[in-house]
């Protein structure tokens, strides 16, 4: 029961406090010893209650908790709006696509489609994959307020995946002011070889990222006429996804 009352000690807290609190401030508001709660923080920003922000380990509330909130008052549905713009984008192009979340430094698939190619990426729900190696992780970066943006790069492993992956945190960066320009992301078989990912993030009414959708095509299907037909394909469901939500508000 201590465990569960320190929870919702924090979130309330949080709640409560109107700005990010860092974990030194919310160990003396909590009595909380330090060493416990790393490990509650931790787990509550890997499940997307709270995320970190620029500071001194600072922590506000994560996407999860307005999720929560929306699915209780019978709100905007997430996974089931994204699950039928995700079948229908797969149909439109014939090839697979996801709706992916953030969650903790990772992009979590939420929902998927895979195309009927016989050679095809399949989309497996609940797979996660490191946001600088894909296209959909990529998108949520750059929509990311700057300040939030930067602490979580600060706390990214840029791992080598593939030959192609991104690994120096300047060429990131640069390559994320070009998505934050065009609003469409790239990933040169930087997670799988033969793989190129086309993502667009969803921004919810406050302009913040809440989710976001891909295409992933293999190379040898890849050239300048396709890549047109999917970067309008995606921006259209997008648009969609996004009035949805406002409909829904």
């Amino acid at each position: 029961m201590k465990s569960a009352d320190r929870v919702l000690d924090v979130l309330e807290l949080l709640a409560e406090s109107g700005r990010p609190l860092s974990h030194t401030e919310i160990a003396n508001q909590l009595n909380i010893p330090k060493s416990s709660l790393t490990s509650l923080l931790r787990n509550l920003e890997a499940r997307g209650y709270l995320r970190m922000v620029l500071g001194p380990n600072s922590y506000e509330l994560g996407p999860s908790v307005l999720a929560l909130a929306r699915q209780a008052r019978g709100g905007f549905d997430l996974k089931k709006t994204g699950s039928a713009l995700i079948d229908r984008l797969t149909q439109t192009v014939n090839e697979s696509s996801s709706l992916n979340v953030l969650n903790g430094d990772k992009i979590e698939l939420l929902y998927g489609a895979n195309s009927s190619h016989a050679l095809v990426y399949t989309m497996r729900v609940g797979d996660r994959a490191p946001l600088h190696a894909v296209s959909s992780g990529k998108a949520i970066l750059a929509a990311l307020p700057p300040a939030e943006r930067d602490a979580l790069l600060a706390g990214l492993d840029l791992a080598r995946v593939t030959p192609n992956t991104i690994t120096s945190i300047n060429r990131l960066q640069e390559e994320l002011k070009q998505v934050e320009r065009d609003g469409i992301a790239f990933s040169f078989e930087e997670y799988t070889l033969g793989i190129i990912g086309i993502g667009a993030a969803v921004r919810g009414a406050d302009g913040r990222p809440v989710a976001a959708i891909n295409l992933a095509v293999p190379s040898v299907r890849y050239n300048e006429h396709v890549k047109m037909e999917l970067i309008n394909a995606l921006r259209t469901t997008v648009g969609a996804f996004e009035d949805s939500m406002r409909l829904a508000s």
